[in-house]
């Protein structure tokens, strides 16, 4: 049996300990996780503990019922509330009807009555779980996101990220069918450059893949989708020489799409498989014909198997997927995974398919690559590998071995730079926060949202790093640092308190004292005369 967490909050702490003690809380599915004694630091008290249920007076200091039930209502959606107030306010608590709340509760609490209304509650709360734990609405949540699932799989092909034992569940699970017998990759890029009048690229851009759904999918067999700014297409073909006819087909569709759509079209054509798992190879070649646009002209198709001869000794070119996995561990993987992706890329670069001259190719952009990581990462790669010209020169010679243990000492390298830049990016953004307090903590409204505005960051992230560096939320920060403040300005001047209240950024003098005395114990007044006092006698003697 679900149980649900209650919050309290009114001004009258018996009240608060009479409702405690009247109701046998767990045994109708509630527990008390807390109680305020008014709005205000009921609010504070609302992001650390986040009941399903808060029980509220109405007329309260510093922020009354209504109000607290509104901000609850907006930056925590999910809570139910209930109001419990006097006769004589219970007219002004109905016409709060539009705040969405669950009852109203007349004072005297009625043990009874409030039993039957939590009854009730916990009958609402176990239908809307039960709800979402619905086999159907799930079943309706996994059929609306099918389209997102088949993408992401589709592009997992094209990265060679997808184990030949997994294939069969995937195309079970995400309900496609693709059965060849004959694959062939199709990138059909859509030129920025030249522009008809002044038509938005993205807006061309989508205009074009509808069209390449509509003239290509069908006679095809093809699964179309969008990836790295170009339509992609995964034709099937029941025939090895109808490559020749896809080829025609997408030349003819370069042509209408400039003369139609007026958009500069090139497809480029991957080499033909017969099994899912060689599409990374297809798609790469057909990156690569797309590339030869600047040789061959643009609005029109290319082949790669028509430009580029399949000798038997043709060399293969790493992976991309391969290399972009290795970086991807370095980001977020474990010691283990950054040494297993740097093997899995140095044995593609071994394969007896390479040649000498690939292998510096592939060398090359291991290197640049590295390179722009650090640059884009803020890790300086002089410190792994010194002067570029020079690593790559002597990369050249280094035996497999030698190579493989270069590459994954500088993965490691670079994996704890990285933690050292993230460190530094999160204790330069608290220290940021802390002097924005110091030279504005005086601001009425400097409040939550106010400082992640400043720093261009969403509250919930901002609010997980604050207290992770401090230790305390920014708003517990904030009311010490003025409470500190007020305090020494209370002993080193003669301001009345309401003035240092204005100062530190309380408008209501009454709240500042209410917190002040909070935070020490006493009131504003009484602490500068104990503190004086305790000055005098210390002079006298």
């Amino acid at each position: 049996m679900d149980q649900y967490s209650v919050f309290l909050v009114d001004d009258e702490e018996e009240v608060i300990r009479v409702i405690m003690k009247k109701i046998n809380w767990e045994e109708i599915g509630f527990s008390v996780v807390g109680y305020a004694n008014n709005g205000v630091k009921a609010l504070e008290m609302m992001e650390e503990i986040q009941p399903d249920v808060v029980m509220t007076d109405i007329k309260m200091p510093f922020m009354d019922g209504v109000e607290l039930s509104r901000r609850i209502r907006r930056e925590y959606p999910a809570a139910k509330i209930l109001f419990f107030t006097g006769f004589d306010e219970f007219e002004y608590a109905k016409s709060a009807i539009h705040l969405e709340v669950e009852d109203y509760i007349l004072k005297p609490v009625n043990s009874t009555e409030l039993t039957n209304v939590f009854v009730q509650l916990k009958r609402k709360l176990d239908q809307e779980i039960s709800e979402k734990r619905n086999v159907e609405t799930l079943q309706k949540y996994y059929l609306e996101s099918l389209p997102l699932l088949q993408t992401n799989f589709y592009i997992s092909l094209l990265e060679g990220r997808v184990n030949e034992k997994d294939i069969s569940q995937y195309l079970s699970d995400y309900q496609l069918v693709l059965p060849g017998p004959f694959y062939c990759c199709l990138v059909v890029h859509t030129s920025t450059a030249q522009m008809p009048g002044n038509m938005n690229p993205l807006l061309l851009a989508t205009s074009v893949h509808k069209q390449v759904e509509e003239r290509l999918t069908e006679k095809w067999h093809a699964k179309c989708f969008s990836y790295l700014g170009n339509t992609i297409l995964i034709a099937q073909l029941n025939m090895e020489h109808e490559i020749s006819d896809l080829t025609d087909d997408c030349d003819r569709f370069c042509k209408y799409a400039k003369s139609i759509l007026g958009a500069v079209v090139t497809i480029g054509i991957g080499t033909l498989c017969d099994g899912l798992l060689s599409l990374s190879e297809s798609y790469h070649d057909a990156r690569e014909a797309v590339s030869y646009r600047v040789i061959y002209g643009v609005s029109r198709a290319i082949n790669i198997q028509e430009i580029v001869p399949q000798e038997s000794d043709r060399s293969v070119p790493v992976s991309d997927a391969v290399l972009l996995d290795l970086l991807k561990m370095i980001q977020f993987g474990s010691k283990q995974d950054v040494e297993k992706a740097a093997v899995q890329y140095l044995d593609q670069m071994g394969s007896p398919r390479h040649s000498l001259s690939q292998h510096h190719v592939d060398l090359m952009e291991l290197v640049s690559t590295l390179y722009r990581f650090a640059v884009n990462h803020e890790i300086l790669f002089d410190d792994f590998g010194g002067d570029i010209r020079d690593l790559y020169s002597s990369l050249l010679d280094m035996e497999p071995l030698a190579l493989r243990d270069w590459l994954i000492g500088c993965s490691y390298l670079f994996q704890d730079q990285l933690i050292h830049v993230r460190n530094r990016s999160t204790k330069s953004l608290i220290s940021r926060a802390e002097a924005y307090v110091q030279h504005n903590y005086g601001e009425e409204d400097l409040s939550l949202d106010h400082i992640c505005e400043v720093l261009g960051l969403s509250n919930s992230y901002f609010s997980s790093i604050f207290k992770k560096e401090t230790g305390k939320s920014f708003i517990h920060y904030l009311t010490d640092y003025r409470m500190e403040q007020a305090s020494r300005k209370l002993l080193e001047t003669n301001e009345k308190s309401y003035v240092i209240a204005q100062n530190v950024g309380y408008t209501d003098p009454n709240y500042f004292s209410y917190v002040f005395k909070r935070r020490f114990g006493v009131s504003p007044s009484k602490y500068r005369r104990e503190h004086l006092e305790g000055e005098n006698k210390i002079s006298e003697t």
